[in-house]
């Protein structure tokens, strides 16, 4: 580990750098408002920064307090997130911020040991809202984190396993500034994402290259190691698209499940025999769909299950579509144009 000159040097050299090229235009930082932290943190994961920002514009617009969010209808939230995906992460936000109204009298916890029981918040974005929102050394350690560190000092553990993870948090909190704690994890962030990105790093700009072991003994290449992941399981699923006039069958897929309580059209595993119109794949975490799409018209004597109803093309921007839904549609719509 380094000395303690070291780590003064490196606190410097990183924070310099961050008030000087900073992503201060970013609307989570404006201030220090723990809620629009954490809906920040909760709408990067696994989404660009670029693609989050109108989202969390529009959400914090229309759920401007943790009460508006906690109390909102789940049509109106699903809609805000729609084309986010990870839907249990926005369903997780609001029971957790009904535990924030109910268990803390609608205000924001400010002791880590708290903010972490709150639904869906687990170590990294606990950390995140504990520095950025409340001035406290807590390591807020995700995949630029750990790509960082692992080139400052050659560490080849495997970052997909949790004990890895726990290392960096221990450096983390060794190196961090005890002073500036959430620029220091912002611009550790900063860096992971731009300089230090996964593909073509460009360390001889770092702030923090006289740092780096790997830079300095030409190992970049090898940091950080991750394993591969498992292959998602294929699934093939017919959606069959069942029209009458100007309605469309459409169907709530059960809780719990993949999109669960989202509308669609019919997804079914055995198809109809007529030649599908058009074909998708969508990956999930841990399953890819592939998706023929058929046309029908309505049977007249058809019986509609109770999670079925007919809804009018003119109601689709009421409703939450996840992206395969929107697929389905898309080729609809590419169908009926090549058809008229």
């Amino acid at each position: 580990m380094w000395s303690d000159e070291t780590i003064v040097a490196f606190r410097k050299a990183l924070l310099d750098w961050y008030d000087a090229k900073g992503r201060d235009h970013l609307p989570w930082r404006m201030n220090q408002d723990p809620y629009r932290i954490w809906v920040s943190e909760i709408m990067l994961q696994q989404t660009q920064v670029n693609t989050v920002i109108p989202y969390f514009n529009r959400f914090v617009m229309l759920f401007p307090s943790i009460r508006d969010l906690a109390e909102a209808d789940e049509e109106v939230l699903l809609k805000a997130w729609e084309g986010l995906g990870y839907y249990s992460r926005v369903r997780n936000m609001q029971v957790a911020a009904q535990q924030v109204m109910t268990d803390y009298d609608g205000v924001f916890p400010s002791d880590p040991a708290e903010i972490i029981k709150l639904k869906g918040i687990g170590p990294y974005t606990c950390g995140a809202i504990s520095s950025m929102a409340f001035g406290l050394p807590e390591p807020a350690v995700d995949g630029n984190v750990m790509r960082v560190f692992s080139r400052l000092f050659e560490i080849g553990d495997d970052i997909a396993k949790p004990a890895t993870r726990k290392l960096f948090e221990l450096l983390v909190r060794i190196v961090i500034d005890p002073d500036r704690p959430g620029d220091f994890n912002q611009a550790i962030m900063d860096l992971g994402s731009d300089i230090c990105g996964p593909v073509n790093p460009r360390p001889e700009e770092s702030p923090l290259r006289e740092f780096n072991a790997a830079y300095k003994n030409g190992t970049m290449h090898l940091y950080p190691f991750k394993s591969k992941a498992k292959k998602p399981v294929v699934m093939d699923l017919h959606g069959v698209v069942v029209r009458r006039g100007n309605a469309y069958l459409m169907e709530k897929r059960p809780s719990g499940g993949l999109l669960g309580d989202f509308w669609t059209f019919p997804l079914v595993e055995e198809g109809p025999e007529d030649e599908p119109i058009g074909s998708f794949t969508h990956v999930f975490s841990h399953r890819k769909w592939r998706v023929q799409v058929h046309v029908q018209e309505a049977d007249s004597k058809r019986e509609l299950a109770d999670n079925m109803k007919w809804v009018l093309e003119e109601d689709f921007p009421e409703y939450a579509f996840a992206v395969p839904q929107q697929k389905m549609w898309e080729i609809v719509k590419k169908h009926e144009r090549k058809l008229f």
